[in-house]
């Protein structure tokens, strides 16, 4: 059979079809033998009155390239073309980068961080991958995508294309086509393996790394002989040139406690012209994203590693900030703010603190409920993960007991939260401690049980290890395999598309949830910590295809339309526009877990390109394309805003060189804060030879 195989392939290599076509794919030569069973018909559309040549090249086994030109003798305007790929298999699956909830929308280039279109049956596998080679040449027209899974159709094309939504795209009417040659192009890969349908991304992961990420790592890695620098440009940017904003010290309970502040804005800047206008209100968090206790660990490392008391200290600070937090029945709010005033000078309004006198704990206001911290409800989530951090600091850092008491007294009200069915609520009531309506089956259940297998390692207590196991399973069960990666971010934060009709459903044209990559990593570091405490291989295998399929929002080659390095870089969700998003600093080391687990290089270089591309939104001389962009929309910067750093580019879904795409605050806990935490935690925990050898 392998002979016969082998044949058929050989007789496949040596096969290019080139046809001409004025009309339908109806018409044309067949698609190699190979991969008729995959495709029933791929029909190529027109351009004005163009015909279009085709060609198939077998690239191996599995994989077809498709080739298409057009050579225009006049200019053509045609707002729209389209290639429409019909599988012969009825999918039970769908996959693609982005939603497209009506014919209308558009997966538009922007987000080709991994493009491709996925689709699967019990028993087959088919990928479609936009040739990037050809993307990366000045192309007149933008590249496209589209899943259109009731009509069963894979669509690649060429639009303009605008921001609907926030962040959704719509075609956009204007392409104008010059005269002369037009490529497009795009790759098929398919395939009739159990563990390809298991995990529909690690063939294609490995094709785009392969092809394209390798190459450009070698050029990003060049970013690791800077890492130290920028680590030294985040700690003198918070703690001096920028201190005044940044840090906050006051006293609690007869203990000076601290931290830097929540958010700050380039109105803050000592360069600044004009006056000072406080974005949101003053604030210290200890939450999913935002979480001081996270970045204070990596002050600690830092400081002890240059043997800096003033930072040693600073870092303390925040630790006796975050065992101030009071805790009710054992749960404690996750955040601590101050009361806001607006001033009036020369005629204009500006936002304001009333000074830490003022102070009131609360909690994350995004959630379905509203938008006052005062009042927002506790978010399980949140609480599971400052008290694992908690936990990191006591075995990592220091024994302190207070960290493991605190700890335990949140976990023993933690599990009596935990439904029968193994997962444990979204959100509790702030004044009876009763869970809320929303996200009671989440995959955010995954923070709560790393926190309790972490606790679990610590004092051996079989309860916490049981709740833990309990609540892995119910996530392996209910979430991992139709891929329902909703929590808080999906749907309560600055893309709220569906927070009035889509919690809990599938977008019906696209055969998906709304998706993000926080509850995709919670429980990839969930599943693995499962492994490392079982051996059992179920956690192992659903661990690596749920750490791939949060591989398919990072970035696997570098675009030139995005204006700054992005390769190894993260979006945030299939509804949103990010870029280089701060989330990238907390994946780095769990992906070069993955690849120390199963002895995969990719993983590694992928962890470390998460790693690096951390730091480049920093303003600073080591970050020439960023810097520059910076510059153009902020002038006044200078040397005293060395290590500014937006937490992402490109939200809203447009960039361009001229600087947009590029922000205007700085969050330290989701920025260069956690960047510096990420960069001396990897050091310690792998070494500098690892980061330099790879």
């Amino acid at each position: 059979m392998k002979k016969v195989m082998n044949i058929r392939l050989c007789a496949v290599l040596f096969l290019v079809v080139f046809f001409e076509n004025s009309s339908t794919a109806k018409n044309l030569s067949p698609l190699p033998v190979l991969f008729q069973n995959f495709i029933s018909s791929i029909d190529y559309g027109k351009l004005g009155t163009n015909d279009v040549q085709v060609g198939y090249s077998v690239v191996s086994e599995n994989t077809l390239k498709v080739s298409v030109t057009f050579d225009l003798k006049d200019t053509i305007r045609q707002n729209d073309w389209q290639v429409n790929i019909t599988p012969a298999f009825k999918p039970d699956f769908n996959w693609a980068p982005h939603l497209t909830p009506t014919e209308n929308h558009i997966i538009a280039q922007h987000v080709f961080r991994s493009p491709a279109l996925v689709v699967t049956s019990y028993n087959k596998q088919l990928t479609i991958i936009p040739d990037l080679d050809l993307l990366i040449k000045h192309q007149p027209v933008e590249w496209y995508m589209d899943m259109d899974a009731v009509g069963n159709k894979l669509t690649l094309g060429l639009s303009k294309s605008k921001v609907q939504e926030h962040v959704l795209f719509v075609r956009k009417p204007g392409a104008v086509y010059p005269p002369g040659k037009i490529e497009f192009g795009f790759y098929i890969l398919v395939s009739d393996k159990k563990e390809d349908v298991f995990d529909p991304w690690r063939k294609v992961l490995s094709f785009l790394w392969g092809k394209w990420g390798q190459k450009q790592y070698e050029i990003t890695a060049l970013m690791s002989k800077h890492l130290e620098k920028y680590v030294e440009h985040t700690y003198n940017w918070a703690f001096k040139t920028w201190k005044e904003s940044v840090w906050q010290e006051f006293t609690l309970n007869g203990k000076t406690v601290g931290a830097p502040v929540f958010i700050v804005n380039t109105t803050q800047s000592p360069n600044y012209p004009g006056k000072v206008n406080e974005r949101e209100f003053q604030s210290i968090w200890n939450q999913a994203w935002f979480n001081s206790l996270r970045s204070a660990q990596g002050l600690f490392r830092y400081a002890k590693r240059e043997n800096n008391s003033e930072l040693l200290g600073y870092a303390k600070k925040t630790k006796e900030l975050a065992l101030s937090f009071p805790q009710k029945q054992g749960f404690f709010p996750g955040l601590i703010g101050t009361e806001m005033k607006t001033v009036e000078i020369d005629g204009k309004k500006y936002n304001r603190s009333k000074g830490w006198n003022t102070f009131y704990f609360g909690n994350s206001n995004r959630n379905p409920y509203t938008w006052d911290a005062r009042t927002s409800p506790y978010h399980i989530l949140d609480m599971s993960i400052t008290a694992n951090q908690m936990l990191l600091w006591y075995s990592e850092l220091e024994r302190d007991k207070r960290l493991l008491d605190y700890s335990i007294t949140y976990a023993d009200a933690l599990i009596k939260k935990q439904t029968a069915d193994g997962f444990f609520p979204g959100w509790l009531s702030f004044d009876s401690l009763k869970p809320m309506s929303h996200l009671n089956q989440s995959p955010e259940s995954a923070m709560s049980v790393s926190f309790l297998l972490n606790l679990y390692k610590i004092n051996q207590n079989e309860i916490y290890r049981k709740s833990a196991l309990k609540g892995m399973d119910a996530i392996i069960r209910n979430i991992i395999i139709k891929g329902q990666w909703e929590d808080f971010e999906t749907y309560w934060s600055c893309s709220r598309y569906g927070c009035d009709n889509l919690v809990g459903g599938k977008v019906k044209r696209n055969n998906q949830f709304k998706q993000n990559t926080l509850s995709i990593y919670w429980t990839a570091e969930a599943l693995l910590n499962c492994y490392k405490i079982t051996g059992e291989p179920k956690y192992l295998k659903y661990g690596e295809r749920t750490i791939d399929e949060l591989l398919m929002y990072q970035a696997s080659w570098q675009p030139p339309y995005i204006y700054v390095r992005a390769l190894g870089g993260f979006g945030v969700m299939n509804a949103d526009g990010e870029w280089n998003d701060s989330r990238q600093s907390l994946f780095a080391e769990l992906i070069i877990k993955y690849g120390e687990e199963l002895k995969c290089e990719e993983y590694a270089q992928r962890g470390l390109a998460a790693l690096f591309v951390s730091f480049e939104m920093m303003y600073c001389p080591e970050n020439l394309e960023s810097k520059d962009q910076w510059e153009k929309v902020w002038p006044f910067f200078g040397k005293e805003d060395y290590g500014f750093m937006m937490e992402n580019y490109g939200h809203g879904g447009v960039t361009g060189s001229e600087g947009i795409g590029i922000g205007e605050f700085t969050i330290y806990d989701w920025g260069n804060g956690a960047a510096a935490e990420a960069y001396s935690r990897i050091v310690d925990h792998f070494g500098k030879n690892f980061i330099e050898s790879h």
